[in-house]
């Protein structure tokens, strides 16, 4: 799911020499209409509401809608997040955006969620309420899914390669390596082809975590440590500090994404090098990198996307990535990069206010979408007959939509927002000290 920040998405020309982007240009729409979709789909998805089709079932099987939305999403992310960070040119502001944008909606929907929902309608898991502090510890950090846990919300296992994507593009960028975009992309895409076949996920825990707990226990007490250290680095702001931390970070990231990732290889893969590859065309659009080389780039991540699917998303693997066939992969992997193209098309024109709004709150409908639609199904039971046939029988998946928006725009204004405030005074706050600390260090002697 893409997490980027609702002040305007402006990306900068950006010089070919200097780490930042140049000065921010016109709020990119398009960026905020393709998420908004995005969102609503995967909202759409987890309702069922292609099920109500005749059609419906056969389509979802041979293009899984869920795999489009969330592919987009990582396009929009790779092109959006690491300009982002590029234009701060300040990691530890990069991080505090990052997370007073994300936790505060995601804590207080997962308390709401166990407080207002009755039994037998819980949005959260038994797999985590069965266990609330290993399972609640490992969603904290947003790397479940890597630590062999699974999602306080359904929805957030997207996060977990959120995550290890910020952490990789922190690394990159204090080594510099930042616009390497291009090569890294093929790297992932051509790793899915190659070792997908053979390449194990889960390697550290077993796939059920009850089978040998102290194995998950101990993996997800190493990463709480190993990240809150990156964290601390990063926060501190002295520069040797925030280098050191970002790297950490980044190994972190390296290591749980190869070696212990609950989904496929291929598809683990895949969803990086889709992001990197996001990446590589917005420094192509800038003039950061050759664009017959971001177009090779593209051409390899998308081939190689697609034939993952075909040769390896069968049998056991469905169990995976919770798609119905190859093709339910592989085509809804090739249309989110031919809806991300006609985005690209369309970019210089002002796109329905509607959509832009729903790319605002896109966030909030991903989170919450998961508890509302748990509440649409104890209402139906519970509360109010709706009918099933007829015109009528439209009236939930309206009313679940419209409820999502609803809650939406006011997490949006009530959470989101406020968080994101908040953030930017702690980010100055802390720049204020920094800048107070260097005045008052004594100036270095003379020779």
């Amino acid at each position: 799911m893409t997490v980027t920040e609702n002040q305007p998405a402006e990306l900068a020309k950006g010089d070919s020499t200097s780490g930042r982007a140049a000065r921010p240009a016109a709020r990119l729409g398009w960026l905020d209409g393709l998420r908004g979709v995005a969102a609503l789909l995967v909202a759409i998805h987890h309702f069922g509401l292609l099920k109500w089709f005749s059609w419906g079932e056969n389509f979802e099987k041979n293009f899984d809608l869920g795999i489009f939305a969330v592919m987009l999403f990582f396009l929009v992310s790779g092109y959006i997040v690491p300009a982002s960070l590029e234009r701060r040119g300040d990691v530890r502001g990069f991080w505090i955006g990052r997370l007073f944008r994300i936790y505060p909606l995601l804590i207080i929907a997962v308390t709401l969620s166990l407080v207002l929902l009755p039994k037998g309608y819980s949005a959260v898991p038994s797999q985590v309420t069965d266990r609330p502090f290993w399972a609640y510890l490992a969603n904290l950090t947003l790397l479940h899914e890597m630590t062999n846990i699974a999602s306080a919300l359904g929805a957030m296992w997207t996060l977990c390669y959120e995550m290890v994507f910020y952490f990789l593009v922190s690394a990159l960028f204090v080594k510099g390596w930042h616009r390497n975009s291009a090569p890294i992309s093929v790297f992932f895409a051509g790793a899915a082809v190659l070792l997908g076949a053979w390449w194990t996920p889960q390697m550290i825990t077993p796939k059920e975590p009850w089978v040998a707990p102290s194995a998950t226990h101990h993996l997800i007490i190493a990463t709480v440590l190993i990240m809150a250290t990156g964290l601390v680095l990063v926060l501190a702001g002295r520069p040797e500090l925030v280098r050191l931390g970002a790297l950490v970070l980044g190994g972190l990231g390296t290591v749980l994404l190869f070696f212990n990732a609950r989904s496929t290889f291929y598809e683990s893969m895949t969803i990086l090098a889709t992001m990197f590859a996001g990446t590589a065309i917005f420094r192509a659009e800038k003039q950061q990198i050759n664009r017959l080389l971001a177009v090779i780039c593209c051409a390899f991540v998308l081939t190689a996307g697609f034939l993952a699917g075909y040769m390896y998303n069968h049998g056991k693997a469905l169990d995976r990535t919770w798609t119905g066939s190859w093709e339910g992969f592989s085509l809804a992997y090739a249309a989110a990069w031919a809806v991300f193209g006609i985005g690209m098309l369309l970019r210089n024109r002002r796109w329905p206010r509607a959509l832009t709004w729903l790319g605002a709150i896109s966030y909030s409908v991903y989170v919450v979408h998961i508890p509302i639609l748990w509440g649409t199904w104890w209402f139906k039971d519970k509360v109010v007959h709706f009918p099933t046939t007829g015109a009528g029988r439209w009236l939930l998946p309206a009313f679940f939509i419209a409820m999502v928006l609803i809650i939406s725009h006011l997490t949006y204004k009530l959470i989101e927002m406020p968080g994101q405030k908040l953030g930017k005074k702690v980010s100055k706050a802390l720049d204020r000290r920094a800048a107070a600390r260097q005045e008052s260090a004594p100036a270095p002697a003379e020779a």
